[in-house]
């Protein structure tokens, strides 16, 4: 029932085009494409940037029915999206776009529908991109080659047809916060004192507070709102408070957290998620405490540079780094799993260190921000091994190697997985879109 009911609106929007604002282009199985959706993506490609390749009335639709190509192929499989992780991402999208373009409101204005409106597209378009992603995950997970089938890939390519690989560095680090005096803390909290009594007074609103005090500083452009998030999105200490909050004129106690020290303020609960804002204090760290950490480091330094300590063993008795201390110290890099780093995506302060560093060598103790905790710590850092510039080879880059393989032959399966698809999938498309160079010839039969 549902197919007819979708042919006749595509036989009626062909008679009334010329009067219609919207229109079904394509029909592909139960699924219509509409004007208004490839308009809709031209638009979001523009404001975020993206080329098109080609012309965009004909790639643009031709993309949508590949995705609904999977996503049919997903409820035959029984695939779906973990709501959670959806409701997280659109989350992360909208307060981008707010910070983009300025406000809620402006951004409501800028899209010509109310945010309720953005946000259930969001979530629609969310929802199908994991979904999409997990089906290709599916169809290509037994994709497995052998060191032989990559050897014979590496041996079958040109020398032109090799990547260059950047140089790229394996770091360990050794570092530790200077301590803060219990004065500096208490100066801290006595200020976030100040804060709840200016609110619960009403002299005071906590979210012009937040734009003008926190330390936090992409939600104080917001007034502190931290949007709507769950549980496990927030650090425990924080979480702990925040979801036991129930009165929205109320502010929170001082929560000590590894960021420093915060107050919060609910906005709104939604089963188990939840919207507040915060205000975040850090204590300073004198200079005084600073060069004590750096003697402490220099003298660390040079037990190791005499063999009388391993920097291994250093970095398990003295480093405050919970992301490497169980590792020996050893960087790993978020981008790609591994712990070979290229330059720019070091900290800048740790690629000025090893820059000219050689292997095994250990840096002078230097002072680095914390990106994750936005504060200042002290740190050494040793070269564990450098690769320059090179052409891709099987003994330095094996792994490289064998994603380019495994990529290919992804690629290969998807490409013939769509053209059988379209074989045995109901397609129709309005004459007027049919004169196109499609990448996939088979929609049109």
């Amino acid at each position: 029932m549902k197919r007819y009911s979708i042919l006749f609106l595509l036989a009626i929007s062909l008679m009334t085009r010329a009067q219609v604002i919207d229109e079904v282009i394509w029909v592909v199985g139960d699924e219509a494409i509409l004007r208004s959706e490839v308009e809709e993506e031209r638009l979001r490609a523009q404001y975020e940037g993206q080329s098109i390749p080609g012309d965009p009335y004909c790639f643009i639709p031709e993309q949508l029915a590949i995705q609904k190509l999977f996503l049919h192929q997903a409820v035959l499989d029984s695939i779906e999206a973990n709501e959670s992780s959806v409701s997280h991402q659109v989350d992360m999208r909208l307060n981008y776009y707010i910070n983009q373009i300025g406000s809620k409101e402006k951004m409501e204005e800028y899209f010509r529908k109310t945010s309720s409106e953005i946000r259930e597209e969001m979530m629609t378009s969310v929802r199908n991109q994991m979904i999409i992603q997990q089906m290709q995950q599916k169809l290509t997970s037994d994709i497995k080659p052998t060191p032989a089938d990559i050897r014979r890939y590496y041996n079958s390519l040109s020398l032109d047809s090799l990547p260059m690989m950047p140089a790229q560095v394996e770091v360990q680090i050794l570092s530790f916060e200077p301590p803060v005096p219990i004065e500096e803390i208490e100066r801290v909290k006595q200020r976030l004192r100040e804060f709840t009594d200016r609110v619960q007074s009403g002299s005071a609103d906590f979210s012009m507070l937040a734009r003008l005090y926190s330390e936090d500083t992409e939600s104080a452009k917001r007034g502190g709102e931290l949007g709507f998030v769950g549980r496990g999105q927030l650090v425990t200490e924080f979480a702990d408070v925040a979801f036991n909050l129930s009165d929205p004129k109320r502010v929170s106690r001082i929560v000590q957290t590894e960021y420093g020290y915060h107050i919060i303020q609910l906005i709104e609960k939604k089963g188990e998620r939840i919207n507040c804002r915060h205000i975040l204090l850090r204590p300073r760290i004198s200079a005084t405490d600073k060069v004590n950490a750096i003697q402490k480091l220099d003298s660390i330094r040079q037990q190791i540079l005499v063999d009388s300590l391993q920097f291994e063993q250093a970095v398990i008795r003295f480093s405050q780094d919970k992301n490497t201390v169980m590792n020996a110290g050893l960087m790993i890099n978020p981008n790609t799993g591994s712990s070979r780093f290229e330059y720019q995506d070091l900290a800048p302060e740790i690629a000025k260190q090893i820059y000219s560093l050689k292997e095994g060598e250990i840096s002078q103790p230097f002072v680095m921000m914390d990106q994750t905790k936005n504060r200042e710590v002290c740190a050494i850092v040793k070269v564990k091994k450098k690769t320059d510039i090179h052409r891709a080879n099987l003994t330095d880059d094996f792994q490289a190697i064998k994603s380019m393989l495994e990529a290919k032959l992804g690629e290969e399966l998807i490409h013939d997985w769509i053209l059988k698809k379209q074989k045995t999938t109901y397609i129709q498309i309005d004459p007027e879109w049919q004169g196109c160079d499609f990448e996939y010839p088979g929609w049109i039969h």
